[in-house]
């Protein structure tokens, strides 16, 4: 049964992957916007052109019809008229005339007799002169000189004009030789019914034309995306470490070949990674082995360098004082062979994954005194740590960081070190301060380096150079931080941060592993460990 979380994150999912393709910065939008705007551009031209052409095409047609039956009605009708006709004359005349098949209205003007001017309407005053443009009535009434490219007074003049929201052609002549000048009125509104409708289909068609666009947009961006797409998902595999990821490869186009290409190099990168591993699993396993085998000689070398310690130390006058500084020379590197062997074994728990905690309940202020205390640093360390902040923490394994942080205030900052003990929400944040002179800037984002140098004049040092790594992966395995940094006020700051509840089901294994130490969930014998580490920061890191 689906699990309501399980749908939320489904509709989270749905809706990141719509929101993905609409962004405009999305390859999948840009191709249909692109498709869009080509097919528009394309459609919209075509259609004006279309529209244009047509246009021009039934205007003319109706015009030269309408203006042919005009001339042919003046040559018939209106030259026959005696050059002073009446008005009923001319008013027959115009009834006549209006009676063609183009259904024009006409109006004819002439003098009779007395020189007074008569007017004849076929449409009873609605077309009247005033409805005739003057420049139009200019135009006709112009005597034009006669020439060889000229054969004629008077000619036919045309012009369309707008009245009340409404097209029409008006058109005019003048017969010659005296006789009355005639206008006709032809209503364009047809023809402009018949090019809205044409202009109405090609804006249907264009819309039409520019969704079919946006499909065949999309079914080119899925075709050409989803191959991008698989690419995408499987580098995205494939830098989660899943070095098995393959494409399959279906063509023969550029795709197909940058697959291939994806695949050669994920196999190439999966076999350059296995190698690799298997170097670094082969050098993790002879630090480990070697470590346990110098454990074995390490343990009598100990024995007898705590013998001629105890001599040296009692001045009981058996040492000869000829070879004392040999044998203290001698019982300190034995001392630090030890730490290092120790510190190689808990870095190789470290990078194998097995070490684990045991972890316990302890109040953090004993627990940070029991450690300054069996070091004998109370005097050189100040510690302000308010009692009854308990935490679930590795009592072993916060002694070790803690050795490791105040040893190495200790040993490079310089007393008098201070510890910080608060708690921060449901975080334990333990500050460790010293008064030296910090750490320089080059070197501080190597300071948890392993065997980090920060000097090349000091290759050597007493401590392993593993101190703060091996303190930083223990704060690690609690699920906390170690960062570092320089105070405004001087000295270096090292800030640990750890969960107050940090528990981890304890393995078994992991009793078999920590046991080879033989301190294993002893804090006394951590802390003398750690003490025995010298808490070297990178080797004289500051």
């Amino acid at each position: 049964m689906t699990k309501p979380q399980d749908k939320l994150r489904g509709w989270a999912a749905a809706r990141r992957t719509v929101m993905a393709g609409l962004r405009f910065t999305s390859l999948r939008l840009r191709l249909v916007v692109v498709f869009g705007l080509v097919a528009l551009t394309a459609a919209v031209s075509a259609s004006g052109i279309a529209y244009w052409l047509n246009r021009e095409a039934v205007l003319t047609r109706t015009q030269d019809a309408v203006l042919g039956d005009f001339q042919q009605a003046m040559q018939t009708r209106a030259s026959t008229l005696r050059q002073h006709p009446t008005q009923g004359e001319l008013q027959r005349a115009a009834g006549q005339m209006a009676n063609s098949s183009q259904r024009f209205s006409v109006l004819l003007i002439a003098e009779d007799e007395n020189g007074k001017a008569v007017r004849g309407n076929s449409d009873l005053d609605t077309f009247t002169l005033e409805d005739v443009p003057q420049s139009l009535q200019k135009a006709v009434n112009k005597e034009q000189k006669i020439s060889s490219h000229n054969r004629y007074a008077y000619h036919l003049y045309w012009q369309r004009t707008v009245q009340d929201d409404k097209p029409y052609l008006v058109g005019g002549a003048k017969v010659i030789g005296g006789g009355p000048t005639g206008y006709m009125l032809k209503s364009l509104e047809p023809e402009a019914k018949d090019l809205n409708s044409l202009a109405w289909s090609l804006g249907i068609a264009t819309g039409l034309a520019l969704i079919g666009s946006a499909l065949l947009a999309q079914a080119a961006a899925t075709t050409v995306l989803k191959p991008v797409h698989r690419l995408g998902t499987a580098a995205r595999r494939l830098g989660e470490g899943k070095l098995d990821t393959r494409l399959r490869v279906s063509g023969t186009d550029e795709l197909a070949d940058l697959s291939r290409t994806f695949n050669r190099t994920a196999e190439s990168l999966e076999k350059r990674v296995a190698d690799m591993s298997a170097r670094d699993e082969a050098s993790r396993r002879f630090v480990a082995d070697m470590s346990h085998e110098l454990r074995t000689p390490l343990t009598a070398i100990t024995a007898v360098t705590e013998v001629l310690e105890e001599e040296l130390d009692a001045e009981t006058g058996s040492v000869d004082p000829m070879i004392e500084p040999a044998v203290r020379l001698v019982v300190s590197e034995t001392r630090r062979l030890n730490n290092l062997v120790e510190n190689l074994m808990e870095v190789t728990r470290f990078d194998a994954g097995t070490a684990r905690l045991v972890s316990d309940t302890v109040d953090i202020a004993d627990q940070i005194t029991a450690c300054i205390d069996v070091r004998a640093w109370l005097d050189a360390v100040e510690l302000d740590a308010p009692r009854g902040i308990m935490a679930h923490v590795d009592p072993r394994r916060l002694d070790v960081i803690m050795a490791n942080l105040i040893g190495n205030a200790l040993k490079h900052g310089g007393s008098p070190v201070r510890v910080y003990v608060r708690e921060e929400g449901a975080d334990l944040v333990i500050e460790v301060q010293d008064h030296g002179p910090g750490i320089p800037e080059d070197v501080l984002p190597h300071v948890f380096d392993r065997f980090y140098k920060a000097s090349a004049s000091r290759p050597r040092s007493e401590g392993s150079g593993l101190g703060l790594s091996i303190a930083l992966e223990n704060a690690h395995i609690h699920g906390g931080e170690i960062t570092a940094a320089n105070s405004p006020k001087g000295g270096a700051v090292f800030t640990l941060r750890l969960p107050l509840d940090s528990s981890e089901p304890k393995d078994p294994e992991d009793d078999r592993d920590h046991g080879d130490d033989g301190n294993h969930g002893d804090p006394g014998a951590g802390a003398e460990d750690a003490h025995r580490a010298d808490a070297d920061r990178t080797e004289g890191g500051v």
